[in-house]
Formats: C-alpha cells, sequence, structure tokens
C-alpha cells in the first residue's frame, strides 16, 4: 500500500535533481551478449537472429529459451490514478513506473520495461497491451482509477497467457492478509468467525476482500463502507458490480456503526476516517490495519490511548508492522516468471501471504535486526509482518508462489530441484543494496556527528542535507559562514538550525588544536607557526582535528582534492589503530555480484609481509559487509606458472598466512580469472577456496587501481570505494567530484565506523 510511506522530507529541487542528474531517468537498458566484433554482430542481429526466429516460430515455448521474455515485466499505466495526485495523464506517470521498475530489478533481478498508455478508453487501453503482450513474460498494472482497473485486468487476464497483476489491488491485499493471519493468531481467533469491516471500495479494498474471504473470512462476517457509509443490500447510490458482492445483510449505515463489536478493520481511505471511539466499541483485541498513505485513517498513538490490547499496522515505514507492497510484488513475479505460469492466480496470492506471515514468525538475523532502529524484533503485536529490507524475502516467497502455480496446473515449467532454485535465487540478491541498508539502518539507531570538511562545495551541501534528513545524525560543515549560507540558498536548501556550519579561521579550538599538531610533528620539520598555518587554513586537517579530539564522530572529503592528498593530510593528525595495518578496500558490483578488492590506495608495491595483512583487513572488512571471506591473492601467474618476481612475494604472503593460522578460506597465487571463475578453479582440485573469490587481494597499488577503475568505465560496474580500514578515527576519502549520493554513503560508513 506504501508508495510514500517514507517520512523523509525532501525538497523539489533535490527530486529534481536525482532524476536528472547523469542519465536522465532512473532504468537503462544494456546487452547481455558481446557485440564487439563483427562476428558477434552477425550473431546477435542479421544473418544469425534468424535461426532463433525461426525456432521460435515452429515452437513459441523456446521464446523462453532465446531472448529475454521469461525475466521481462511490463510496468502499464495511463495515469489515471498517479499515487495520491489523481488523474495526471499517462506521461506524467512515467517516473512512477520507472522507479517501480527499478524495484523490479532492485528486489527481484527482474528486468522491467514502463509502458504509458494514452488513453482513458478501457477497450484501447486492453487492445494496446493485449498486442504487446507477446514480448513479456508478466504484466504489472499500476495507478489505474476504479472500476476501470477491475475491467481491464480482468479482460486481459481473459485474452493473454502470462501473469497480469494489479499490484494497486492485490499486492496490498497480500501483504495485508500476511498481516491478519499472524495477528488472527496472536489473537487466538478463528478466520471463518473474523467480523471484518473494510473502509475504502476502491482497487484494494475490494482485492482485500476477495483474498481475505479466499483465505477463509465469510461473507456474512464482512462489513465494506465507502464515502456514502456501509454498502448494504438494496442501496442504490454509488454502487457498481465489485461493490454489490460484498453488500451486506445489517441495519449498521455509518462506519462507526459497522465498527462495533467488530474483530479486524481494514483501512484504505483517508487520514482521520476512524475515531477512538469508533476503535473502543469495537471486540476485545481488535486488529486495525490503517492502511491510507500518506498519513493513516488513525494512528497508533491514538489507538494506544484507548485500547493496549490492539494489533496496529499502518502503510508508514515510521511505525510497527508496515503494509508495504515491496514485500509483495518483486517476489510474486520472480516465483510466476521462473515457472513460466499463464497467470497468477488465488493459490499463488494465499501461498504469498502465508510465506510472508511464516517469515515473521522466524527467529530475525542481525542483518533485518538493525532495520528495527535498536528494538528487537520478536513475533508479536508489533511484529506480524518482515521489514521490507529482509533478504530471507527472496528465498521465501518466489519458491511459495512457484510452488501454488506448479501445484494448481499454471506453470508451463515446473520446477524439479527446488534446493537447487533457492540457491540460485540466493545469487540473484543484490549483496550492496542489503548491505548498504543495513548500515544505514545502524547509524539511525545511534546518530553521529560527521564533518564534511568540503563544506561550500554545492554536491556536498546536498549530501550533508540528506544525511540530516535520512536520520543518520547532525552534518558539521566546514568553511566560510557566508559562503556556506549562499551555496545553500543557491541549491534551494534551507539551513536547519542542527547544522553546523565551522570557520577554521574563528574556531574556539585553535590553540588546542595547534599544541596537538606541534606535539605530533615538530620532529617532523614544522614549527608552531607552520601547524597554525595547517589548523587554520587546511580543512582537511581541521576535520581531521575535531574527529581525533571527540568533537565529531567522523569525517567525509576528497571532493575537491585528489585522494592521496586529503589523506596525507587526515594522517598528520590521526594514527592507525594498534596491531592494525591501513588500507584501501574497493567493493565492485557487477551483475549483482559483489567483491572487495585491496589494496587501492595505501601501499604501492606491498611486501610479502604486507600482503599478508592486507589479506587479513580486507576479510575483516567483508566479513562487516555480511560476506564470509574467500580470499584470492592475485598475480600474473597461477599456481607457480609462469615464474614471477612478484608471485614469488605472494607466494611468500599465502605462507604467513598458513603460519598464522588465520579463519577464513584463502590461496594463491592465482590469475584473477581463474579467482573468479567455478570452471577455471575445477582444473585446480587442490586449490583451498570453495569457491570463486569475493576478496581480491592485488600484487600492489596500482594493479588494484587501474582494475577497478577499468571496471567500473568499461564493465560498468559499480564501484564503492576506497574505503579506508585501519584508522584510529572514523574517515571515509571520496573520489575526486563524487556525486552528492555517493558522498551521503560514505559518511554513513564514517558513521558506522566501517574502517575500525
Amino acid at each position: 500500500m506504501s508508495k510514500s510511506s517514507q517520512r523523509t522530507r525532501i525538497t523539489a529541487q533535490e527530486a529534481l535533481q536525482f532524476h536528472a542528474q547523469g542519465k536522465p531517468g532512473k532504468l537503462e537498458i544494456t546487452p547481455t551478449k558481446p557485440l564487439v566484433t563483427q562476428r558477434d554482430l552477425s550473431l546477435a542481429y542479421s544473418p544469425g537472429v534468424a535461426v532463433p526466429v525461426e525456432a521460435i516460430a515452429e515452437n513459441p515455448a523456446l521464446a523462453y529459451d532465446y531472448t529475454n521474455k521469461g525475466n521481462l515485466v511490463a510496468v502499464v499505466s495511463n495515469g489515471t490514478a498517479i499515487l495520491g495526485l489523481g488523474n495526471l495523464g499517462a506521461l506524467a506517470a512515467k517516473p512512477v513506473m520507472e522507479g517501480k521498475g527499478a524495484l523490479f530489478k532492485r528486489f527481484a533481478d527482474i528486468d522491467a520495461l514502463d509502458l504509458l498508455v494514452d488513453t482513458e478508453d478501457v477497450d484501447a487501453f486492453i487492445n494496446s497491451v493485449r498486442y504487446l503482450g507477446p514480448s513479456f513474460g508478466g504484466i504489472n498494472l499500476e495507478d489505474i482509477k476504479a472500476p476501470d482497473c477491475f475491467i481491464i485486468e480482468e479482460r486481459l487476464k481473459e485474452l493473454l497467457d502470462i501473469p497480469v497483476f494489479h499490484d494497486d489491488q492485490h499486492g496490498t491485499a497480500i501483504i495485508a492478509a500476511a498481516g491478519l493471519i499472524n495477528a488472527l493468531e496472536l489473537t487466538g481467533r478463528d478466520i471463518a468467525d473474523c467480523r471484518l469491516v473494510v473502509n475504502g471500495a476502491g482497487a484494494a479494498g475490494i482485492a482485500c476482500l476477495d483474498l481475505a474471504a479466499a483465505l477463509g473470512v465469510r461473507k456474512e462476517n464482512i462489513i465494506l463502507c465507502d464515502t456514502k457509509g456501509v454498502i448494504y443490500q438494496g442501496r442504490k447510490e454509488g454502487m457498481n458490480q465489485w461493490k454489490s458482492a460484498y453488500a451486506s445483510k445489517t441495519t449498521a449505515r455509518t462506519l462507526a456503526d459497522a465498527l462495533v463489536g467488530a474483530d479486524a478493520f481494514f483501512g484504505l481511505s483517508a487520514k482521520g476516517a476512524v475515531t477512538p471511539e469508533m476503535v473502543a466499541s469495537m471486540a476485545e483485541k481488535p486488529i486495525i490495519f490503517a492502511m491510507a498513505n500518506p498519513d493513516p485513517e488513525i494512528t497508533p498513538e491514538e489507538v494506544a490511548a484507548v485500547r493496549e490490547d490492539a494489533i496496529v499496522a499502518t502503510g508508514r515505514s515510521d511505525y510497527p508492522n508496515q503494509i508495504n507492497n515491496v514485500l509483495g510484488f518483486p517476489f510474486i513475479f520472480r516465483g510466476a516468471l521462473d515457472v513460466q505460469a499463464r497467470t497468477i492466480n488465488d493459490e499463488m496470492k494465499i501461498a504469498a501471504a502465508h510465506a510472508l506471515a511464516a517469515l515473521a514468525r522466524e527467529d530475525v538475523p542481525d542483518v533485518v535486526m538493525a532495520a528495527f532502529l535498536g528494538r528487537q524484533p520478536t513475533f508479536g503485536p508489533e511484529y506480524i509482518i518482515p521489514a521490507p529490507f529482509d533478504p530471507r524475502l527472496m528465498t521465501r516467497v518466489p519458491p511459495a508462489v512457484a510452488q501454488a502455480a506448479m501445484e494448481s496446473g499454471v506453470a508451463r515449467r515446473p520446477i524439479v530441484d527446488m534446493e537447487s532454485y533457492v540457491a540460485r535465487l540466493k545469487g540473484r540478491l543484490d549483496p550492496v543494496s542489503h548491505w548498504l541498508q543495513s548500515i544505514f539502518d545502524r547509524v539511525r539507531a545511534e546518530p553521529r556527528r560527521i564533518v564534511f570538511a568540503e563544506g561550500e562545495d554545492p554536491a556536498v551541501i546536498r549530501a550533508a542535507n540528506s544525511y540530516f534528513q535520512l536520520g543518520l545524525g547532525t552534518p558539521i560543515l566546514i568553511g566560510t559562514d557566508d559562503l556556506v549560507r549562499q551555496r545553500f540558498r543557491e541549491a534551494g536548501i534551507r539551513v536547519r538550525p542542527e547544522f553546523e556550519i565551522i570557520d577554521t579561521r574563528r574556531s574556539p579550538h585553535t590553540d588546542e588544536f595547534v599544541d596537538y599538531l606541534y606535539a605530533r610533528l615538530q620532529r617532523r620539520g614544522y614549527l608552531k607557526r607552520d601547524c597554525l598555518r595547517l589548523a587554520t587554513n587546511e580543512r582537511n586537517v581541521f576535520a581531521s582535528l575535531l574527529v581525533a579530539h571527540g568533537y565529531a564522530d567522523g569525517m567525509v572529503s576528497g571532493v575537491t582534492r585528489n585522494w592521496t592528498s586529503v589523506y596525507r593530510d587526515v594522517r598528520r593528525v590521526i594514527d592507525p589503530q594498534p596491531d592494525r595495518r591501513i588500507i584501501g578496500v574497493s567493493l565492485a558490483i557487477c551483475r549483482g555480484r559483489g567483491v572487495i578488492v585491496a589494496d587501492t590506495s595505501v601501499h604501492d608495491m606491498p611486501t610479502a609481509e604486507q600482503l599478508a595483512d592486507i589479506a587479513i583487513e580486507a576479510a575483516g572488512a567483508a566479513r562487516k559487509l555480511g560476506m564470509e571471506p574467500r580470499v584470492a591473492l592475485l598475480a600474473y601467474s597461477t599456481f607457480g606458472q609462469p615464474q614471477s618476481e612478484r608471485s614469488g612475494q605472494v607466494r611468500e604472503a599465502v605462507a604467513l598466512l598458513d603460519a598464522r593460522e588465520v579463519d577464513f578460506e584463502f590461496d594463491g597465487d592465482m590469475a584473477a580469472d581463474v579467482a573468479l571463475s567455478a570452471d577455471l578453479l575445477k582444473l585446480y582440485p587442490f586449490c583451498r577456496l570453495t569457491g570463486p573469490a569475493n576478496v581480491l587481494v592485488m600484487p600492489a597499488f596500482h594493479a588494484a587501481s587501474i582494475s577497478t577503475k577499468m571496471l567500473k568505465e568499461l564493465g560498468g560496474a559499480t564501484v564503492i570505494g576506497p574505503l579506508l580500514v585501519g584508522l584510529d578515527k572514523s574517515v571515509q576519502i571520496s573520489t575526486l567530484g563524487a556525486k552528492d549520493s555517493d558522498i551521503v554513503n560514505l559518511a554513513a560508513l564514517a558513521a558506522y565506523d566501517f574502517g575500525g
């Protein structure tokens, strides 16, 4: 239900800039086959493409083998009901549809293409989608007004042999059903006896009733209300066939009447529709799902004021039990696509609801616990629905949906080995997104003061503002006060009272900082006046001093100066942790696969001992990312062939790791292709790695730096870093010219103390 559930405050300018920066929009199309040589082009297009064309013409099912049909969903809208904004037209819906496509990719590795049908004529809309249907493995309908959405979905399901799913209806219904299953268990109710009141007779409200009835709620126990009151048998005003199906035989005429003695309430209507008096009139241990967005029909605080025994869910992320569609549609389509289902039927929806309910009853791992901001989530009144960023969703919901599709006879390609299927689903998870979300959640639980050393730079200002708005803590901006405030005005961002702006030349800490610097640097050729100049003129030095003296929890810099210069300034002030080696690690993510590369910033030509230390530090960084390290020490050679000087250093480092008896997998020397390929590793059965490496220790700094930059520019990889590891205080340094989103990520990592 919650497309706009996040309460993070953003300005209009920030939203527009986010969508406009780089390539406009949120999605792009990338080829999956090499298109480099003439032969590649001949295979991809004419004449080679004729062969799969003829094969598909003879057997249409082969389209799933030779094209992207099996992993492609169309997100279709005519813009007649965009979010809570109303009918703004097809083109205005495009940002929402692109966003939906991004969520499909982010959560379930499904490719999505937005289709905007510029008509309000139902038949024309149906025909448009119908004739485009062969391109896709599924159709996700979105933001279409009622009752048109009912007609469109029903007709398209009849006309097409692929899943057609209106998420505004069924997504909300499935998540609400999962919550209802668990709420009924906690309150000791039988679903057949549950008296359910639904306020809101639009797409989502009707779908919630349909699924509740399919789960076992009896129709005689259901009362549906709309803006005109109870939908009762014989009512004429504002009726249609979908409302009539739930017309009750009752004397109740208002929502207040209907809620007297009710066991459960589903709100899909508007803010304030339910009063505390109505809640007080409900049955013992009432179940209240107030799902209106952005503000619920009644808040949990208002419910708690009159009922201590209630179970409450909303569409909001800042309350327990969020009814969030992202728990459903990516994973439901994933399961449906993977068995090439002809439709998404009630059996599959019910299976998804039960899978979600069951997941909420399991013990919660640490990676999920971080999302609850310090609370210990255990199955109970405040935890009846899983968190949206629970990585276990990918391995629970799609298998349940796929199994239901097979058992109900709508699967074209049944899954034979479900255990292997679950393993493949794990491989589809985006490794960095879950990790970053976990970091953000942990920092929100304990917000930190972070210094943004380049406080006059526009990208840094946007990042500092985002850092605050995301609830991560307080930004401290270094710069001339007037100039910083001018940059805020130019960016259209308000300088909030919580922000701190510090001019290095007017700091009350100058004497303290100069004495500290002079004590550290006097034997390195620095006079006291040199230290005064550093403390008052060099912003990276000043920011480091703030952190070193505990006036801030961490710092981020590097947008306007090269990495080495910033690192040199930081090291004038901050030392390594005892018995630690400072290194830089970069996280490279390509096609959903993440590897750590080290050392990408500090050691130029590391010795064998330094390589061993780098391997240990990089393995520790991997564990902070939730990865179990498999460390490959790379070289030009693979296990001694061909011989080279650097390979000898690598083999010596492996021997040192053996002697230290480290607690992670490692091996070397080996070439990068061997380390990363399961097939090539099979050629070396003696290799200690149980699978492809996820930590790559480079033989030299230049190899690490060159390879990560090439991955980013030529391979389309996302590269985060270099991230500093091993300093005594928390510091992260961005790349020159970094974007505001990258700076925010580094600030969060500094707040989390990733390098500690």
